[in-house]
């Protein structure tokens, strides 16, 4: 089966090319846009692919703008951090709905869910079944509001509101609040990523979060990346990767 990746972020979409095929190595990636318009000029240039996975905030606009101007006779798995766009996904030709970074048994769940409506010739996307479905994934998601860590030869707890950015360096995670103290974190990058409300914090690269308060200046840098001035200083640049460099404008337009 023929799949379109709908996505502007070049590590998402890699990342995604790798899961799809691990939970199903029969599918083909048949193509990949990165806005509106390269999808719309997609889907108009070729048959409709068997599933797509869509990403609900591209570089020039939210994904749902693509079906005011093609139709999209495929079915759709929607991929987004932002949960609020849950109910306005699932009024277009949504299968489901996975809120980022992606978990393997909940993009498994997800083709399952799509091969089974497609095995009993129903449409995969029913509004009333889906949105019943989706009442469990429309609960608040609670995020990490404080941290627990060493200072000296005791611990402190670090209200999340008090930090300007995380970031790794020499093998060591750390974050620094707006009052200029550096605490160990003793959690991974990845762990971080899902512990940390992605309204609040923003990984611009592999090794740094930075929320938008802790940004003083965005400048253009080489490469077709960000560099950041921040506040307190990052000991090294914070610079914003290639692939993160869309996400974080929209991101910081917010």
């Amino acid at each position: 089966m023929q799949v379109l990746i709908v996505e502007d972020e070049e590590l998402a979409v890699r990342k995604l090319h790798k899961a799809i095929l691990a939970a199903d190595p029969t599918m083909e990636i048949a193509g990949v846009t990165d806005s509106i318009q390269a999808t719309v000029d997609w889907l108009r240039a070729h048959p409709a692919p068997g599933l797509i996975f869509m990403d609900v905030e591209l570089a020039d606009g939210q994904s749902f703008e693509i079906f005011n101007r093609v139709e999209v006779a495929s079915p759709v798995i929607f991929v987004t951090s932002y949960d609020e766009f849950a109910l306005k996904a699932f009024k277009v030709n949504s299968v489901d709905y996975l809120l980022k970074p992606i978990q393997k048994d909940e993009l498994e769940a997800a083709l399952q869910k799509f091969k089974r409506s497609i095995s009993s010739n129903a449409p995969p996307y029913n509004l009333e079944a889906l949105l019943r479905e989706l009442q469990s994934k429309l609960q608040p998601r609670e995020y990490r509001a404080r941290f627990l860590v060493k200072q000296a030869q005791k611990l402190v707890s670090v209200e999340v509101k008090d930090i300007a950015y995380f970031y790794s360096d020499d093998k060591m995670n750390f974050f620094r609040t707006f009052d200029n103290r550096r605490f160990v974190v003793d959690y991974l990058m990845d762990e971080l990523e899902e512990m940390l409300d992605p309204k609040r914090f923003f990984r611009i690269s592999r090794s740094v979060f930075v929320s938008a308060e802790s940004i003083v200046k965005i400048d253009d840098y080489f490469g077709s990346r960000l560099v950041l001035q921040l506040k307190p200083p990052l000991e090294k640049e914070a610079l914003v990767s290639r692939e993160k460099v869309s996400g974080f404008k929209v991101w910081m337009g917010k």
